[in-house]
């Protein structure tokens, strides 16, 4: 710690006498200055002890000396030293008393010991207190480092915390905690995701401190632009020189155990869009020797395959096929990743790390596929899981295990999405967004569906919500998501997970919806895909003369049909659906044949008939 009054005081060396403000010696002492100015106020800092012999002051005057104490306790002088033997034999009875008046410690130099003295030793106790803090330091970074290597993060906290008698937390891009030491801080970290959210948004590094029970300090954690992480340290008071050491130390140490370099992300990127292109190719043994330990553990449990588009990408991509769906990237048994077919050897295209780079971009600049990628890696990452994510021009596809937290975040995620775009729709435009923001954690969590929950993989976390709020304020109609989700596979069938994904991809597009999954497809009804422009022009102009004959007046052949088909071709049942004679309904069945050109018998006309006539009662008509 850095010298005191009381620390001078005590050596022996020096000889001083305490003359008044005896109480306040525990303050520390930051220089000794020698001034003999009436005013010496201008050319002190603060915290300094001033030394003087009353040259050019007249120390008996009591109102003098009541103004000159009063303005060195207003400027933060922390202590008075008077030299006596030099101009008074002794200190005089005016300061005595303006100093105690004060409270300004007064203390008396023998003449035997000169100024100069006062400040070796003032002067050799802050370099003895800046050598300990910078050893301490020292040791602190030895320490952390060895968590490091040996512990991780959680191993930083810990010896992080010890450092400065206090806790530590450290937490993801969404502002969650991922870990916090010791145990007991852990509300204390959870109060802080919103001042940690507003962080994240100020170009790092960056920090903060927050009060409340503790002095907290927040520090952005990443080299990039944008935050990666975030680390909280609360103390009881401010932090010393030693304790700063340790939380510099503290900060590179987890920078470089949570951000990863850029050649590193190349690389595993690659890897990934290779383990992946072989899967789809049908060669998972191929698939597993390059994932090693980086993917391995992914590819030995069943997993999902979820496909994501950008909003503006689906709309290009339905408008180029001429429909609101399509068969997208598969064609021929094989994926497109990126945009190299599945069975070729090369990555070609943007891959490699000119297309990691311009992806690695986009996401610092907040766009909707890299908000969804960090969800689910954070995810899997707090969820101790393997997860592949493969960026793919304006597509992402992203392997996680099923029933895990990187596919619940995923859907909880785009749930958030949805309700906040509903509630904006509800609010009738930009003061809706607000409310779809605030609204959407707690509609997320009425989400239902295998994503939404599995064995073993409890509650998604509040960050996926809260992230997908954020992003369904922050982004555009045209940025916004559209996510497919496959059936639960294994390596063997990739290929078939990316069409089922990709199918619901389709679909979702086509409802308006942020996510689907393909086994909620399955099990519901066909109806819903009717709900199509060109299904419903083919139903219109198949059925438009029947209408129009039976706008005529002479008859009510679409009732009659509908009712005839609904029955299979029962005419008896049908007729007393409709309350007319068997007769009657066999005269318009006929006449049906005859305005269409078409025969009944033909069970892929009945089959169209039926179709048509759903297509338009789902509308309404």
């Amino acid at each position: 710690m850095p010298p005191t009054l009381a620390s001078l005081v005590h050596h022996s060396a020096l000889k001083l006498t305490v003359r008044a403000g005896g109480d306040r010696l525990d303050v520390p002492v930051r220089w000794a200055h020698v001034s003999e100015l009436a005013d010496p106020v201008p050319y002190m800092e603060g915290g300094e002890l001033l030394l003087i012999t009353a040259l050019k002051l007249d120390a008996e005057d009591p109102q003098e000396m009541r103004r000159y104490v009063r303005r060195l306790v207003g400027a933060g002088v922390v202590g008075l030293g008077f030299a006596v033997g030099v101009n008074y034999e002794e200190v005089p009875e005016a300061l005595v008393e303006a100093a105690d008046a004060e409270g300004l410690p007064l203390l008396e130099v023998p003449r035997r010991t000169p100024f100069l003295a006062i400040s070796k030793a003032v002067s050799a106790a802050i370099a003895a207190d800046q050598y300990r803090a910078v050893t301490a330091g020292f040791a602190a970074q030895r320490e952390l480092t060895k968590q490091a290597l040996g512990a991780g993060p959680e191993g930083v906290l810990a010896a992080l915390a010890a450092q400065v008698d206090g806790w530590a937390a450290l937490y993801d891009a969404s502002g969650a905690v991922v870990a916090v030491a010791p145990e007991w801080a852990e509300r204390r970290a959870g109060r802080l995701t919103a001042d940690v959210e507003r962080l994240r948004d100020r170009q790092a590094p960056a920090s903060a401190v927050v009060g409340g029970e503790d002095r907290v300090e927040l520090h952005s954690l990443g080299t990039g632009r944008r935050a990666r992480a975030a680390l909280a340290v609360g103390t009881a008071a401010a932090l010393g020189t030693a304790e700063r050491y340790a939380v510099h130390s503290a900060i590179a140490l987890l920078t470089l155990t949570t951000e990863r370099s850029r050649s590193l992300y190349a690389a595993e990127q690659r890897i990934g869009a290779a383990v992946l292109r072989m899967l789809l190719a049908g060669e998972p043994d191929h698939a597993r020797a390059v994932a090693g330990d980086l993917y391995g553990e992914l590819l030995d449990a069943p997993f999902r395959l979820i496909l994501a588009e950008s909003g503006s990408a689906s709309a290009a991509r339905a408008r180029a096929e001429g429909t609101v769906g399509g068969p997208g990237a598969v064609a021929g048994g094989g994926a497109t990743v990126g945009g190299t077919p599945s069975g070729a050897a090369g990555s070609g295209g943007e891959s490699g790390r000119y297309r990691v780079a311009a992806w690695a971009a986009a996401t610092a600049n907040g766009d909707p596929l890299g908000q969804l990628a960090e969800v689910v890696e954070a995810a899997a990452a707090r969820g101790g899981e393997a997860v592949l994510v493969v960026p793919e021009g304006e597509r992402l596809v992203v392997l996680a295990v099923d029933g895990g937290a990187a596919v619940a975040a995923c859907a909880e995620f785009a749930a958030a999405l949805e309700a906040a775009r509903a509630a904006t729709a509800r609010g009738g435009g930009a003061g809706g967004t607000s409310a779809g923001a605030s609204g959407a954690s707690g509609a997320a969590s009425a989400a239902t569906g295998p994503a939404a929950s599995g064995p073993g993989s409890g509650p998604a976390p509040l960050s996926a919500s809260a992230a997908g709020a954020a992003a369904a304020s922050a982004f555009t109609e045209e940025e916004e998501l559209v996510v497919g989700l496959s059936a639960p596979a294994g390596p063997i069938a990739v290929s078939a997970a990316y069409k089922q994904a990709e199918q619901a991809l389709s679909v979702a597009r086509r409802r308006g919806r942020c996510l689907v999954e393909h086994e909620e497809l399955a099990a519901g009804s066909v109806l819903p895909l009717l709900a199509d422009d060109a299904v419903r022009a083919f139903a219109d102009g198949l059925l438009r003369a029947l209408r129009e004959h039976d706008a005529t007046g002479r008859g009510d052949l679409v009732a009659s049909l509908r009712a005839w088909l609904s029955r299979h071709g029962q005419w008896d049942a049908a007729a007393a659906d409709l309350g007319v004679h068997r007769h009657t309904l066999r005269y318009r069945m006929r006449r049906v044949e005859e305005i269409l050109g078409r025969s009944l018998d033909d069970p892929d006309v009945r089959m169209e008939l039926w179709l048509a006539l759903k297509a338009t009662s789902a509308a309404g008509e």
